[in-house]
């Protein structure tokens, strides 16, 4: 025997249908050692030895089902005409190996070597022993019954396995979905969290830096008049209290369970005028126009809206060299606009794709909304459009 054999004989010894079918070759043990056969004891060793090559061929018909069938068949084709006990094991190691090759998805093969098999057995037991038979017809039918349906067992139990596997993948692949939307999710958090922190300490931390360089350039050129020093100081003290103020609400997202909810309240429309005293204070005078009747915005959307116009007064302040600005907050049926232009020298080499307006557009269209920034030959210019809820307009109209 081969040695990869070896390890296979070692798994029968566990194979449930191993087990079972070391039954019948228990029974054709019995039949060999204890039955009085005409002709003596060595046609019946020759039959148990065939028997027991059928049962030892079951060890590889998961593997080889095929060729394990046909072996069984032939050794049923030698068994039956040698041994005179006819024992069972032949017979049901065939009809086992059947049906492992219908488990194996080859059902044509299965029905095709049942369809020999009884046809070879009529015809001997009809044609060639026509005057002593050994098999009636009815026992034919009955064994072509018994062999489809152990063909029919077979290929069920494929289709059931197919099933099982199909739904543990979609399982799998329903877990794999879970994990990455909740990866995306985060992902998506992050970067809101990231938006917001660029958008209140890059808006307030410019504001302090142009306020401080100006106070310091004043100083050094009026050193005795500290008037406009302190009032610069002030200035930057009022800024770095909103930023903290900000940045305390934005982080308080990653706060515990047990830990208190901040109470400031939370940025949006209503303080832009803030927005414009600070920008104000940093030597940019800005002034903020209304139109349309004001609904009630929800707060994601106001928050939008307030960020779009703090990076839009930070950006100005920081690079436009603009002595104006005006911010523009429309309400329109079913959608909020917000435009805000300076009397700056816009952008520079036309170049409006920088990280602050890239972080701007991407709040407008997560809310289903758009942004441009162009420049307007006097100047630069920011314009959005958010939609409002259907609730929203309805309000409006009211």
């Amino acid at each position: 025997m081969s040695a990869p054999s070896v390890p296979a004989l070692r798994a029968a010894a566990r194979d449930r249908v191993m087990q079972l079918t070391g039954i019948a070759l228990l029974v054709d043990t019995g039949l060999a050692l204890f039955k009085d056969i005409d002709g003596g004891r060595a046609p019946a060793a020759v039959g148990w030895l065939l028997a027991l090559a059928a049962w030892l061929a079951l060890a590889f018909a998961r593997r080889w089902p095929m060729a394990v069938s046909v072996v069984t068949l032939l050794l049923a084709c030698a068994y039956y005409p040698l041994s005179l006990a006819d024992g069972p094991t032949v017979m049901v190691a065939f009809i086992v190996s059947l049906y492992f090759v219908a488990r194996s998805g080859q059902l044509a093969a299965a029905l095709t070597i049942a369809a020999l098999t009884t046809l070879l057995l009529a015809y001997t037991e009809l044609m060639v022993f026509e005057d002593d038979q050994h098999v009636e017809p009815a026992s034919i039918a009955l064994l072509s019954g018994w062999l489809l349906s152990v063909i029919a067992f077979g290929h069920a139990m494929l289709i059931r396995h197919a099933y099982q596997h199909e739904a543990e993948q979609r399982a799998l692949a329903a877990e794999r979905e879970r994990d990455v939307r909740a990866r995306q999710s985060a992902t998506e958090e992050r970067l809101r969290i990231a938006r917001e922190l660029h958008d209140v300490l890059g808006h307030n931390i410019s504001l302090i830096n142009v306020q401080a360089s100006a106070a310091v350039h004043r100083s050094a050129k009026r050193p005795g008049e500290t008037a406009e020093l302190v009032q610069a100081l002030e200035s930057v003290r009022e800024t770095s209290r909103e930023a903290l103020r900000e940045l305390r609400a934005t982080l308080g997202v990653l706060r515990q369970v047990d830990e208190a909810a901040p109470t400031a309240p939370a940025a949006g429309l209503d303080r832009l005028g803030e927005l414009a005293e600070r920008a104000g204070a940093a030597g940019l005078d800005v002034t903020v126009e209304t139109t349309g009747e004001p609904p009630v915005v929800p707060p994601q959307i106001s928050l939008a809206a307030y960020r779009i116009v703090q990076e839009s007064l930070t950006n100005v302040t920081r690079h436009a060299r603009a002595a104006h600005a005006v911010v523009r907050v429309e309400y329109e049926p079913g959608e909020l606009r917000v435009r805000i232009e300076d009397d700056g020298r816009g952008s520079v080499g036309g170049d409006t794709s920088g990280s602050g307006i890239r972080g701007m557009a991407e709040r407008a269209r997560a809310l289903g909304g758009e942004l441009a920034a162009v420049d307007t030959g006097s100047g630069f210019r920011v314009a959005a459009r958010l939609p409002l809820p259907a609730e929203s307009a309805e309000g409006e109209g009211l």
